[in-house]
């Protein structure tokens, strides 16, 4: 946007607004410049232009928590200017961004001689911000108690689990040294895939609970990756009476953590599952490589259903942890632990639905 244009600009009479664009400097900045650290003195005030800023206040161990943001035609740093305290969180660029900066001296300066209504234009602004960074940090605050109680469940089970799924695999391992036949063999190599699935499971609700993902990426062929995904499945579909339908170039590979994905895959293949109501359905997996503006050449997977959809009401908020979208078993943490693994493997993932005829997951990794 032009700086002309910017709420801040528009605050102040015309002459005052030409002099603030005049002595405005316009800066682009990279993903993940720092902007002004925490504690540092105030110096300018920034109008951003394009793209995201967030403010984070440093917690332990070299972390942060985000307390707010500022989006185009957004400020921020006004509360150092306006009383000269040193800044109380970071600024960082979370999207590349054009930001119009304007000195302290200048801006008091104009202050001083301006009229009151542009003054209290200001401060009822920043009033509304103040209310609105207040309400997101609560927020922050209530879903990171969660977290922790979700962490300490998680490594509660994973305690309880070590033991009766060691008697699973032990079990499977005697049932076929006793019988040799194909058919058993291919079962009990089933039943242990699936118990070192759990384990896996719950170490990825784990590393989510920490806010890390750590990944064992390789190279793979998605085609096998998934064929392998509905084969473990199979009982899952006929009990529940859905089809699954595949289109996967074979040759289309790809570099990232498989087992991860496999949770992604699972975690939108029970989404599914319940949107049918425990009616036939179907469920489309259709891959394809394309070429995109941000991505460059990258893999496009579109995950479909024929369910009963979401809401546009929901839509919004379907990739926020504990919502559930009407799900009555739902925790509401598979579509959150989907989305922070594709943004761990650098890719992104975007939902459609519509009521009563389904729903279309679009997810695009990078080759």
């Amino acid at each position: 946007m032009e700086l002309i244009n910017h709420q801040f600009i528009t605050f102040f009479p015309p002459e005052q607004a030409q002099k603030l664009c005049q002595l405005a400097i316009i800066e682009t900045f990279d993903h993940e410049h720092l902007i002004f650290k925490e504690g540092e003195k105030p110096d300018y005030l920034y109008l951003v232009l394009e793209g995201k800023v967030e403010f984070r206040k440093a917690q332990y161990y070299d972390q942060f928590q985000v307390v707010a943001s500022a989006l185009p035609n957004e400020f921020f740093g006004e509360f150092g200017v306006l009383d000269g305290s040193p800044r109380s969180a970071q600024a960082i660029v979370s999207q590349q961004a054009k930001l119009a900066k304007i000195s302290r001296y200048h801006l008091m300066e104009i202050l001083d001689n301006t009229k009151s209504t542009a003054i209290l234009k200001l401060f009822h602004y920043i009033i509304q911000r103040l209310r609105i960074t207040t309400e997101e940090y609560v927020k922050q605050l209530a879903y990171k108690d969660k977290m922790v109680l979700v962490g300490e469940m998680v490594n509660s089970i994973m305690h309880d689990f070590k033991s009766p799924l060691s008697g699973i695999n032990l079990a499977s391992e005697m049932i076929k040294e006793l019988n040799h036949d194909p058919q058993t063999i291919e079962w009990c190599n089933l039943m242990t895939i699936q118990t070192q699935r759990m384990t896996s499971m719950t170490t990825d609700l784990l590393d989510f609970a920490k806010g890390k993902n750590v990944l064992n990426k390789d190279s793979f062929k998605l085609k096998e990756s998934l064929e392998k995904f509905i084969q473990f499945n199979h009982i899952y579909f006929t009990d529940a009476n859905i089809t699954v339908k595949l289109d996967c170039p074979f040759e289309i590979t790809i570099y990232g953590d498989e087992q991860k994905l496999l949770r992604v895959w699972q975690n939108l293949a029970t989404n599914a599952v319940e949107a049918f109501q425990d009616h036939k359905g179907e469920i489309y997996i259709t891959v394809k490589k394309v070429m995109t503006t941000d991505l460059n050449g990258c893999i496009h997977l579109q995950f479909s259903d024929n369910g009963k959809g979401i809401s546009d009401e929901l839509l919004p908020t379907i990739f926020d942890p504990f919502v559930t979208f009407g799900k009555e078993k739902g925790t509401g943490l598979g579509t959150a632990i989907i989305k922070s693994i594709i943004d761990a493997h650098g890719g992104k993932i975007s939902v459609s639905s519509e009521l009563n005829k389904g729903t279309t997951f679009d997810i695009y990794l990078p080759i």
